[in-house]
């Protein structure tokens, strides 16, 4: 059964999903205390179909780093930049310039191209802050926040905190769960200012956050300097640099899901990074958890002045 084929319908297309039946993730130990389910290449293909219509609005026009895990997450995985040849012509590319050259990067712009990843055992879907059209001008900026063990209670913490400080800024945000220990926090943009303003801008929130909070928060980039505080990461808001996908499954034991999620729902005692998995993920999509984050971003000229006032 293992070499077997099926074909999905996705969109106007049909996908082949080849040896659907090979496990991508183990089942047993999930190592939270809690046992982990297997699923198969099948029930990745199953799940991005089910999940594009609220998945590829955060996908569509953004060039994107591929996880992949070809024998699941027992064998070795690679990150996936260039698109390779034998890719169906009718995926999307985008080249975009790096320090000596040019990439090729896959962009998933429908339902076919999602199945099509999963696939090629493409478990996560690191996207670009930016889109193809404005490739040096970021639409996203991303704060993630990273505790130094399992405990969640920290980025609860952190994650109010940052809130606070933003709506100080007049600046709308957004939570998402990482699928694997923390929280990001998204900024939606305008487009006007490039990656540098951006990750600056971004810098300096950390900064003036940390400082009011040494005893928890950090924005230390070495480990060993870190402590027991969380860190405060804002080096994704850099040029050809990515954050992991809203809806997209991370390798991990169980495949739990980065999810979007409201802000009340930090409430939740039973709240982790680790939530949802690709079980239940399409059901928290359906209750559109973003649903008050304003459709166009925020300009960071009046916010960056209010900042500046604050910092002193």
């Amino acid at each position: 059964m293992s070499g077997s084929a099926r074909t999905v319908r996705a969109g106007r297309r049909t996908v082949e999903v080849h040896r659907p039946d090979k496990v991508l993730f183990p089942g047993g130990d999930g190592g939270d205390g809690g046992a982990a389910k297997e699923y198969t290449k099948g029930d990745l293909a199953d799940y991005h179909r089910s999940v594009a219509p609220f998945m590829l609005p955060h996908l569509r026009g953004r060039p994107l780093m591929l996880e992949r895990h070809p024998d699941g997450l027992d064998g070795p995985a690679f990150m996936q930049k260039n698109t390779p040849e034998n890719y169906p012509d009718w995926i999307t590319r985008a080249e975009v310039a790096k320090e000596d050259g040019t990439v090729t990067h896959t962009v998933c712009d429908d339902t076919a191209t999602l199945v099509y990843l999963a696939d090629q055992a493409c478990l996560t879907l690191h996207r670009w802050l930016s889109r193809t059209r404005h490739v040096e001008r970021p639409d996203r900026m991303v704060f993630d926040l990273d505790p130094a063990d399992d405990d969640f209670t920290s980025v609860r913490e952190a994650a109010r905190l940052l809130k606070e400080l933003l709506d100080e800024l007049k600046l709308p945000s957004a939570p998402m769960t990482t699928g694997s220990r923390g929280l990001h926090v998204i900024v939606p943009l305008d487009g006007r200012h490039d990656f540098d303003e951006v990750r600056d801008f971004a810098r300096d929130v950390a900064g003036l956050l940390a400082a009011g909070h040494p005893s928890r928060l950090t924005t230390a980039a070495r480990k060993k300097e870190r402590g027991d505080r969380l860190y405060l990461d804002v080096q994704r808001n850099g040029y050809a640099q990515t954050a992991v996908a809203p809806f997209t499954v991370r390798a991990r034991p169980g495949a739990p899901v980065a999810v979007p999620i409201a802000w009340d729902q930090l409430d939740d005692p039973d709240l982790g990074p680790r939530r949802w998995t690709i079980a239940d993920a399409v059901d928290q999509a359906r209750t559109d958890p973003w649903a008050g984050v304003p459709r166009r971003g925020r300009a960071l000229g009046p916010a960056r002045r209010r900042l500046d006032s604050l910092r002193g």
